[in-house]
């Protein structure tokens, strides 16, 4: 994987992924920023996201669950130094679905937690403390 990052001016800077999508990333404006793009911890968050989200989405089409809608609410707390890095994050995963089984929807998550997420198990390794929750809809 590659990415590269270009500094716009200020604090803003536009990252390019390998895949050849762009984002803006920006700061508050009391960091020097003008609130242009989407914060750099903030990214990490989403990444997180969508990762363990992709792969409780696989696994419940594979187990042939009509699942309609899966939403990743993650909230995360900071440690009160610098750097600022993340002490705790949770994921709850809000599924929505006709005759979901919730044992396969709790498998799924806990699947993707402990062994398929990379951005989750990375965050965890690196002392994290990574809850995961789910609601059925």
């Amino acid at each position: 994987m590659k990415a590269v990052v270009k500094w716009v001016d200020g604090v803003m800077f536009l990252g390019e992924s390998g895949s050849g999508h762009s984002v803006v990333m920006d700061g508050a404006p009391e960091q020097g920023g003008r609130n242009m793009g989407i914060r750099p911890m903030e990214m990490i968050l989403l990444g997180l996201g969508g990762c363990a989200s992709y792969d409780v989405i696989a696994m419940l089409k594979k187990g042939r669950q009509q699942i309609v809608d899966c939403r990743a609410e993650v909230v995360a707390e900071r440690v009160d130094a610098v750097p600022a890095v993340f002490s705790k994050v949770h994921i709850n995963f809000v599924v929505t679905g006709t005759d979901l089984k919730e044992n396969q929807v709790k498998r799924a998550v806990d699947l993707s937690a402990e062994k398929y997420c990379s951005a989750s198990i990375m965050l965890s390794a690196a002392g994290v403390e990574v809850t995961h929750s789910y609601e059925i809809v």
